[in-house]
């Protein structure tokens, strides 16, 4: 994915990057793999919002993405390579041999015309998808499931790769891209190579105007505020937040503070991040 620079015509576009979008070779998506999805602006399902900051945006149609590809020993083809809405990745569309069609994430170098196949007779190949335990060490992965069947949950975003480590008995060791080295059963597909788009980092948005686009509000600093508000309002002029350390609207501690509480695998992590 290349980055496209805009001409400065207006200060909005002095700074403004996007996507070239030359890797596209489809505009329109598969309309059997395509469903309506409603905005929730952040709110669940008894109408509390729960994710501040989040409603309008552009309309978006939700794509049916295989994470599970469990279509074992049954060749595709790559069809188109596609633009997502709802990812920082772009999906590739497979038609397989017995006539179904599905979307997978695209993977880097991954071609139109090219030829995957998932399950244990796959080859170790961009695209392909296998066990753990078969996969050789030292080769980089994603869409890494966290039980077997599940399907892929783990380096699923632009740009990423994770790398098998090393095996042990029943259970592979991964390094992800946080850097954490994780325990996952070897029975856990996987899918060969690194995710698309890597230059997705590289964006620059450029207004206010594109992230409204995306779905995202407005966030105001609390030390903007008034003390009923938030705990860093108040005070005359700039006083800072008066506090030893940030705190949220809740006044819960907002930095320096563990958040984990997945207390369940924490036997999983060989090596913290």
């Amino acid at each position: 994915m290349g980055v496209k620079i805009y001409k400065p015509t207006s200060p909005g576009r002095r700074a403004m990057t996007g996507q070239s979008f030359s890797e596209l070779t489809r505009k329109k998506p598969e309309r059997s793999l395509v469903v309506p999805q409603r905005k929730k602006g952040g709110r669940n399902n008894q109408g509390r919002i729960t994710v501040r900051h989040r409603g309008g945006g552009a309309k978006r149609n939700y794509r049916i993405i295989d994470f599970k590809r469990d279509k074992f020993d049954i060749p595709g083809k790559v069809a188109a390579i596609e633009y997502d809405p709802n990812r920082s990745a772009h999906i590739a569309l497979i038609h397989y041999v017995d006539g179904e069609k599905r979307y997978i994430l695209a993977p880097l170098n991954l071609k139109v015309g090219a030829e995957i196949m998932s399950g244990g007779n796959a080859e170790i190949k961009v695209g392909n998808a296998l066990p753990l335990r078969l996969i050789p060490a030292g080769t980089p992965i994603h869409n890494i499931e966290f039980q077997p069947g599940r399907g892929g949950q783990l380096v699923r975003s632009a740009g990423t790769s994770a790398q098998l480590m090393a095996k042990e008995n029943d259970y592979a060791l991964v390094r992800l891209p946080s850097k954490e080295i994780h325990r996952i059963r070897v029975e856990c597909m996987a899918t060969i190579g690194q995710v698309g788009s890597v230059d997705h980092d590289s964006i620059s948005l450029g207004k206010a105007g594109r992230k409204r686009l995306m779905g995202w509000r407005p966030t105001v600093r609390g030390s903007a505020m008034s003390p009923r508000d938030h705990p860093h309002g108040g005070g005359e002029g700039r006083t800072g937040i008066g506090l030893p350390g940030p705190k949220t609207p809740w006044g819960k501690p907002a930095s320096g503070v563990k958040t984990r509480k997945n207390k369940r695998s924490d036997n999983m992590i060989v090596k913290k991040r």
